[in-house]
């Protein structure tokens, strides 16, 4: 009779519980894994015969018998080591080494060869997985068991070894594996490490006001002026006015990390700031792969995407950012399978004006040919332009003004209570409203004003006539597409929020103007 265990494996970033089938016949030695396994799936075998031998177990190369082992569904795909835990218990289970009820309860884990297991990749996505399917325990490994503990409603157990979790079900043996305790967060404490300081860059107050409403209200930048004028300086002050992440987020993005295998540490507590070089390729930053896996978009997703030298990003590079941008999503399509990965973040631009960074210079001369210029900024496409909702100039600053010490920059801190502030009106505005993207199939809840479509604009940002009149001139002079029309009253929005204001007032509808590109 066969025996079976319970065992999962993350496909994008959802998870799926797999059973792990172990047969045995009497007969010549063999040991058969099937059920689509991958080359690192096939090569448990030797993993979990050495490590049960040297857990003190009898292996199964030591008897004349045959092995079956079956991962099903079958016509899943089955990748990496996860499963070597399974495995292993599933054949203690069937050759009677061990004694336990397996209903209720899921394995995960890498083997070494002397019994000890690995940490993997994934654990958020898995434990979630596991609760919702109805499991009431999960064994994994100690390294991984803090991560799993943020989901609460079952049972975390953290194994150092494969002869824990023999002793575990040993009932004859006063040893047991203690329980994780469920992690607690301290949400008080703002651990993002903060490189620069907004109090650290002198001038440039137009840049410093356009990344405080983007803050406020999730929108996209982009900064455009001379090289070494504090651009990439003040993209890396924006870390530290975002506000602090709330525990649904954190979820959200540890689980991307952990997938992604870039989780140092137990959880993500900072906002993500991903700054991909411009030489990255189309994969690195949309996620792709034989298999899918999350790119930087993902990476980032509800924290910062920081796109340095723009127009220097591959041009279909830049065209795959079209859907995120919009939908807060990106699918990625391979022949393997089609997978949808969240993509909600701030994206961040800078650029020069010119390839050698002096075009409109007062003190210095462009030496761009005409040819040379009129293709770098065609690099960056209309639809790209309507995207981005301000578009701020970062010039050069006065050497006297740089050497000024009377000359005191407001702080991040008190900015960064500023955006804090806005974001708690946005998100009791938007309490219950929900966007269905992709036919339902994956959900979001609207949380920041640029997040708003048609219909919540005309809830949540009624314009009076006198404030329509003014946006409608405008309009027409700047030649604004629908989009663009839109996104200007969600700038609108956030700036009233940054001033507390209950309507959209003529000043904010004239400072949101002033952010789009002449």
């Amino acid at each position: 009779m066969a025996v079976k265990v319970f065992s999962s494996q993350v496909v994008g970033l959802k998870a799926d519980v797999i059973d792990v089938e172990v047969d045995l016949t009497n007969g010549l030695h063999s040991f058969s894994l099937v059920g689509l396994p991958d080359k690192a799936v096939e090569e448990s075998k030797d993993r979990v015969c050495a490590a049960i031998k040297n857990s003190g177990f009898i292996s199964p190369k030591t008897r004349n018998q045959k092995v079956v082992v079956s991962l099903a569904p079958a016509e899943l795909k089955k990748e990496g080591p996860v499963f070597d835990l399974s495995v292993a218990v599933a054949y203690l289970l069937a050759s009677k080494q061990i004694f336990f009820e397996p209903d209720g309860k899921i394995f995960l884990g890498e083997l070494a060869l002397d019994g000890k297991i690995r940490p993997i990749k994934g654990v958020l996505s898995l434990t979630k997985n596991a609760k919702s399917a109805g499991f009431e325990e999960i064994f994994l490994p100690k390294t991984n068991a803090k991560e799993a503990a943020l989901i609460d409603g079952i049972k975390i157990f953290g194994c150092e070894k494969l002869e824990d979790i023999a002793n575990h079900f040993d009932k004859e043996n006063s040893f047991a594996l203690e329980k994780q305790p469920k992690t607690e967060i301290d949400f008080d404490k703002f651990q993002n490490e903060i490189l620069f300081d907004f109090s650290d860059i002198k001038g440039q107050e137009t840049a410093k006001r356009g990344l405080e409403i983007a803050a406020a209200g999730g929108h996209n930048i982009m900064m455009s002026g001379p090289a070494g004028t504090g651009k990439t300086m003040l993209a890396k002050a924006f870390a530290s006015i975002l506000p602090p992440l709330s525990f649904e987020e954190i979820l959200e993005t540890t689980s991307i990390h952990s997938v992604a295998g870039a989780l140092n540490g137990d959880f993500i507590l900072q906002r993500p700031f991903r700054n991909p070089h411009h030489t990255s390729s189309y994969v690195a930053l949309v996620g792709g792969g034989v298999y899918p896996k999350p790119g930087e978009i993902t990476m980032s997703h509800r924290g910062v995407l920081f796109l340095d030298e723009f127009p220097e990003f591959e041009r279909r590079v830049i065209e795959s950012l079209r859907q995120p941008l919009e939908e807060g999503f990106i699918n990625v399509s391979r022949a393997k399978g089609s997978i949808t990965f969240p993509a909600r973040f701030i994206m961040i631009c800078a650029m020069n004006p010119c390839p050698c960074g002096n075009h409109g210079s007062k003190k210095k001369d462009c030496v761009c040919p005409q040819g040379a210029l009129i293709k770098y900024q065609r690099k960056i496409s209309g639809p790209i332009v309507d995207r981005v909702d301000l578009w701020v100039e970062v010039p050069q600053v006065d050497h006297q003004k740089l050497s000024d010490e009377k000359i005191v920059s407001e702080q991040s801190e008190n900015i960064r209570k500023r955006v804090i502030k806005a974001r708690e009106i946005q998100k009791k505005r938007f309490a219950g409203e929900k966007k269905n993207k992709k036919k339902g199939e994956f959900e979001m809840n609207v949380m920041t004003n640029s997040e708003m479509g048609v219909k919540e604009l005309k809830k949540f940002a009624p314009l009076a006539e006198k404030i329509k009149d003014i946006l409608n001139s405008a309009a027409g002079k700047l030649d604004l597409s629908a989009r663009a029309y839109h996104r200007v009253i969600k700038l609108s929005r956030t700036i009233a929020d940054l001033e507390g204001a209950q309507n959209i007032e003529e000043n904010h509808i004239l400072e949101a103007l002033q952010y789009r590109p002449k």
